[in-house]
């Protein structure tokens, strides 16, 4: 559905609604695009929330930016009201269907059959992303779901100017929607990739959205809406049922919390691994004063207590609902005195060993994540995703739903390394109406003078991102700087660290090296972190949007 015309007028739309809709409210959003930040303050303007706008952000995304997230996705909300400090973490993460087994991805042989858990209906897992809108909306806006979702709508029904992004991230994919025709529709302009700043309209989806507005949950997962979906999923090889889509529910879980150094950390917990494997790396660093270190005996410090943290993520973490875990020795600060004690400043522990019976899995990089505050403290920090850029590739004809392809972030065979190199263990092992373990890290960080609100996309490599920035934070930085902090990773499998090109000097490099560590260059830099920041005192408030991305952090006052 893309068309050339108007591209001048879409984008100077784009431009002066973030600017007017922020005059007259103290509020910082920061998104990873324009005019989701837009959606955000429109709604404010109406009278809405923080919460309201989590909705309206949340869809607009879903449309603006259909390579990271969507309605056929899931995702994470991290909630706080400042009135009477409640906090909870909706967890929308996507379930498997209740058709799903343990071997619906090998071959006769027991090995994996190549993307089978990456592309087309089967690698799909039952949506929570409209189940999530539905009730932020409900439970916590101030406004009818109809009018939050109003400015996602809009954009579908008259569109929007595609980007450098989304046309890096489209070209990535185009050979797998070229084999699914009402995705190619959408998204290809006659089998071809589109121009850059093409404007491109989603009715069905604008319909769908419409659905969901004035039915709720139930125009989603029953009705006309669901029938189209299991029919379309079914006919293409996939395996949901009505029951599927009906029994799905969202969960309120109680977020997970730490303490560094004076810092309050607040993130999410499973089935996300993110807050527990974030504060236990945080936990191991808290025994040390980073700020009198060398930065290459800092950066290994850093890297020891990512693999330590990365490691225990493999062998406990996965859905609540189905296994025990146990968070309170994960996130014991004697625990992590005692992973501190295999820790030497002067040399690398080889991953190979350290225990534990590991898995496969894999995870997909191209999520999205936005972030809010108002003057008052009430805040949203939500990551959202359909795993891979444009998910499993696959649209339902007459829904304009991206299906996303997270069944593939499940651990399948034991032993196999995956094209991210991210392992897991049994207890993330697909099981029917099961979540799959995500490493998304929607996270608070809060001191007796500020408050910090952020996250990013970015797969496995989501919580180091986080954990750095966190570090940032501590040393006294603001949002522009966290941000921007080059980025280096170690998820204990591989044993490597992957850097940012720039991000390591050559001596860094060289001493890195010295004490044991293998050093990879990554190919791109990763990730597009958005950030928020409260000042107690003052009630002032500050914003950034990464420079990685093409979004945008706006502070209305």
């Amino acid at each position: 559905m893309l068309k050339k015309r108007y591209t001048a007028i879409i984008l100077i739309v784009v431009f002066f609604s973030t600017q007017a809709y922020a005059d007259g409210h103290k509020v910082a959003i920061a998104s990873a695009h324009p005019l989701a930040t837009a959606a955000g303050f429109e709604i404010l303007d109406k009278g809405g929330n923080v919460f309201d706008a989590a909705v309206a952000v949340s869809a607009a995304l879903a449309v603006v930016e259909p390579t990271g997230s969507g309605l056929g996705g899931g995702g994470y909300w991290l909630l706080h009201r400042e009135k009477d400090g409640f906090e909870t973490l909706i967890d929308g993460r996507e379930k498997a269907p209740l058709a799903a087994h343990k071997a619906m991805y090998l071959d006769k042989d027991g090995q994996v059959i190549p993307k089978l858990s990456l592309d087309g209906a089967l690698a799909a897992a039952i949506p929570g992303m409209p189940a999530g809108l539905v009730h932020l909306s409900e439970k916590y806006g101030k406004l009818p779901l109809a009018t939050s979702l109003a400015p996602a709508i809009r954009y579908a029904q008259t569109g929007y100017a595609i980007g450098d992004r989304y046309l890096k991230m489209l070209k990535v994919r185009v050979e797998l929607i070229k084999q699914y025709p009402a995705t190619a529709a959408i998204f290809l302009d006659n089998g071809k990739l589109p121009q850059p700043y093409s404007i491109l309209r989603q009715p069905d989806l604008a319909h769908t959205l419409t659905q969901l507005a004035n039915s709720g949950r139930d125009g989603f997962y029953s009705g006309c809406i669901a029938d189209k979906l299991v029919k379309g999923v079914n006919k293409a090889g996939g395996i949901w049922t009505k029951e599927d889509l009906e029994t799905y529910q969202i969960a309120e879980r109680k977020p997970v919390t730490g303490q560094y150094k004076g810092i309050k950390i607040t993130s999410a917990s499973p089935s996300s691994s993110g807050g527990i494997v974030l504060i236990e790396a945080l936990n191991i660093l808290s025994g040390y004063d980073l700020q009198k270190t060398d930065e290459i005996t800092r950066k290994h410090l850093i890297t020891e207590a990512m693999r330590r943290a990365y490691h225990d993520r493999t062998l406990y973490l996965g859905d609540a609902d189905f296994i025990d875990i146990p968070v309170k020795r994960l996130l014991n600060e004697d625990y992590a005195a005692g992973l501190r004690s295999s820790l030497r400043p002067d040399k690398a522990l080889p991953s190979e060993m350290l225990s534990g019976e590991l898995e496969q899995q894999r995870e997909g990089t191209n999520t999205t994540h936005f972030s809010i505050i108002d003057e008052e403290g009430n805040r949203v920090a939500a990551t959202l995703s359909i795993n891979f850029p444009f998910g499993s590739g696959f649209v339902v004809a007459g829904t304009g739903v991206v299906l996303n392809d997270e069944m593939d972030d499940f651990s399948s065979l034991p032993g196999a390394m995956n094209g991210y190199g991210l392992v897991g263990g049994v207890a993330n092992a697909i099981a029917p109406g099961k979540r799959m373990l995500s490493s998304m890290t929607p996270t608070f960080l809060e001191t007796d003078t500020q408050v910090a609100v952020l996250g990013t996309p970015g797969g496995s490599r989501i919580i180091s991102m986080v954990l750095l920035a966190a570090l940032d934070f501590a040393k006294g930085n603001g949002p522009e700087s966290w941000v921007q902090v080059p980025r280096f990773h170690h998820q204990f499998m591989p044993d490597v660290i992957e850097y940012e090109k720039g991000a390591l000097s050559d001596a860094e490099i060289t001493g890195l090296a010295a004490k044991g560590h293998q050093l990879k260059v990554a190919r791109y830099a990763y990730g597009d972190m958005q950030a928020v920041l409260l000042n107690k005192a003052n009630k002032s408030l500050s914003a950034a949007s990464d420079k990685r991305g093409e979004g945008r952090a706006v502070v209305g006052h």
